[in-house]
């Protein structure tokens, strides 16, 4: 009698189980590290989602700063990939986006990305390894009520890092001891350089090619950028994303950083905001000023799901891909638009016309595969290589051919 109620007990259990599996749907889950209103937009839509589901299908957010196991992977990752240690605790593979679709279903138009955005996140055999939802442009920040007390045109931001050296004297002189900072050293300043001036970021060489960061527009820039160090011009806080709070607290009165910083900075009021393009150096041979590179956190999905999981997935991917959806995202966040559908809401939302007109040039241009590194682990690798040996530079232990020389031997050699 025990034992057939123990049976008759597992067998309500499994029901109950079936049952509310039945009622809730199948469940997927996103990492993520997004906050303010990139968080809140997340969460809308998400909400959103699972309430067209109609309890079907349900989309998980999972914050990365409340993740206790990374080891246990989610369904879904929205991350820049270099970041895929910090997300997992190691790197693991990811799934090509197409392929994601037709495991589940979907139908996917690759063509319906814009240029730019597609290169982003393709690979070799220009094939989208994920969907790219959080990209940036590079950009300048610069804050023009200090421009205005320095005697500066606060509509009048510089364009080349000639009279960007100018600029900075002037602020300098002014009483501000920073006058210009960065985030994102490695993007910013060797990655998107080689993009303006028509440097190829792979090299052929005997066996192979090589990572070339260490051309000549690369040594002469990063040595102008170490001269301005010792000078207090040019101040260096970080590799990462350290020099956005010292510009947001008004203590550096310039920063090459990310466009989508532009919406916390207008809501903040601390001061009015100026943007331009990327400086440049007008004195290289066929420089491209506007050929910048978008970059940051596209959707990545993990393998090992089960058939209905990569159902729920595709359709979440084919929701975020809709017209109206990319809309609302975009007006949101101030994040690059995925298709051309999405180009007008970065004005309607409030977006800088600076970004705005760089991200309607930039983003239509053609393909450009030899003007920036693909998605994968030997990119995260090298940027931390450069962002190492840069220190040095700082620090006054190397010169910058040394450093770059240095790195790019280290990257190669890990290849």
């Amino acid at each position: 009698m025990r034992r057939l109620l123990g049976v008759i007990r597992l067998v309500s259990i499994s029901l109950v189980a079936a049952v509310a599996t039945t009622a809730f749907g199948q469940e997927v889950t996103l990492r993520h590290a997004q906050s303010g209103a990139a968080l809140d937009a997340l969460a809308t839509l998400a909400l959103r989602f699972n309430d067209e589901q109609k309890g079907k299908a349900k989309v998980v957010l999972e914050d990365l700063s409340g993740i206790s196991d990374s080891h246990r992977l989610p369904h879904m990752a929205l991350l820049d990939d270099e970041d895929a240690r910090l997300f997992f605790g190691s790197r693991p593979r990811f799934l090509p986006l197409a392929d994601v679709m037709k495991m589940g279903g979907q139908a996917f138009d690759a063509a319906r990305l814009l240029p730019q955005m597609a290169d982003a996140i393709d690979d070799l055999r220009g094939r989208p390894q994920a969907l790219p939802l959080a990209l940036v442009l590079p950009v300048l920040f610069y804050n023009k009520e200090a421009f205005a007390k320095a005697g500066l045109d606060p509509q009048q931001p510089p364009k080349t890092w000639w009279e960007t050296q100018q600029v900075a004297g002037k602020l300098f002189d002014a009483g501000y001891k920073c006058p210009l900072t960065t985030s994102r050293f490695s993007w910013v300043h060797l990655e998107n350089l080689s993009a303006q001036h028509g440097e190829p970021v792979l090299a052929k060489g005997s066996h192979g090619d090589r990572f070339a960061f260490n051309n000549l527009v690369h040594v002469k820039h990063l040595a102008l950028l170490t001269s301005w160090h010792k000078s207090s011009y040019f101040h260096y806080f970080g590799p990462g994303r350290e020099g956005d709070a010292k510009f947001a607290s008004g203590e550096c009165a310039m920063l090459t950083g990310e466009s989508g910083l532009y919406g916390e900075l207008r809501r903040s009021r601390q001061f009015p905001v100026g943007v331009a393009e990327l400086p440049y150096y007008e004195d290289v041979f066929g420089v491209r000023p506007a050929n910048v590179l978008p970059d940051g956190a596209a959707l990545w999905t993990l393998p090992g799901m089960k058939k209905a999981e990569y159902a729920v997935v595709a359709r979440f991917i084919a929701f975020l891909m809709r017209p109206d959806v990319q809309r609302q995202w975009v007006r949101a966040t101030g994040f690059l638009p995925m298709t051309a559908a999405a180009l007008d809401e970065m004005a309607a939302a409030g977006v800088s016309p600076a970004i705005v007109d760089a991200a309607r040039r930039r983003l239509t241009m053609p393909k450009q595969d030899q003007s920036r590194l693909r998605p994968g682990e030997s990119r995260g690798r090298l940027r931390a290589i450069l962002g190492e040996e840069v220190e040095f530079v700082w620090k006054n232990l190397k010169p910058a051919k040394e450093a770059l020389d240095t790195a790019m031997q280290r990257a190669n050699s890990a290849r």
